[in-house]
């Protein structure tokens, strides 16, 4: 296993970029966790803030572009979103070997391919939105951000960060 004496020595983020790392990734796992019970239970469980025209919570959720590979989508990112609260504890933020941050990263980066993927299906396939879908994509759109702008300097990519606020 390479550590950091293996690698180079990891410079550790800011204190609030884990934080807000760890509670963008819980706030993730919330709301698809409710996404999935209404899954499983019935659209009846699903609450539509702002229904309108656009905004159809039910008709996204059990339209043909709910599931993935046969999988559905609110199962993904459950799955998706406690793993990323796994690696976005402060202990997996500290850990000493650069694979954790790596997987961090990319997993951001297959996070925000696939919200995108979804944002398309629901404006021209499905022809409709959902909130709490909206939700998740944009807390998705935050972490990718924070991990993007966070990971790689702490890895020495692109050169050593040299600000502790970073």
């Amino acid at each position: 296993m390479l550590t950091r004496d293996d690698y180079e020595v990891l410079t550790a983020p800011a204190g609030w970029r884990m934080a807000l790392a760890l509670v963008l990734s819980l706030m993730g796992l919330g709301v698809s966790i409710y996404l999935t019970v209404a899954h499983f239970v019935g659209t009846q469980a699903l609450t539509c803030p702002g229904h309108s025209s656009i905004i159809n919570c039910a008709k996204v959720t059990t339209s043909a572009q709910s599931y993935f590979l046969g999988i559905p989508v609110a199962v993904l990112g459950l799955a998706y979103y406690l793993v990323m609260s796994a690696l976005n504890l402060p202990a997996a933020w500290r850990s000493e070997d650069w694979r954790v941050h790596g997987l961090r990263l990319a997993l951001a980066v297959v996070g925000i391919v696939f919200a995108l993927y979804l944002v398309a299906a629901e404006l021209l396939i499905i022809g409709n939105i959902c909130i709490w879908c909206t939700s998740v994509h944009v807390v998705t759109f935050l972490l990718f951000v924070l991990v993007l702008t966070t990971v790689p300097p702490m890895l020495g990519w692109g050169g050593r960060a040299t600000d502790e606020a970073y």
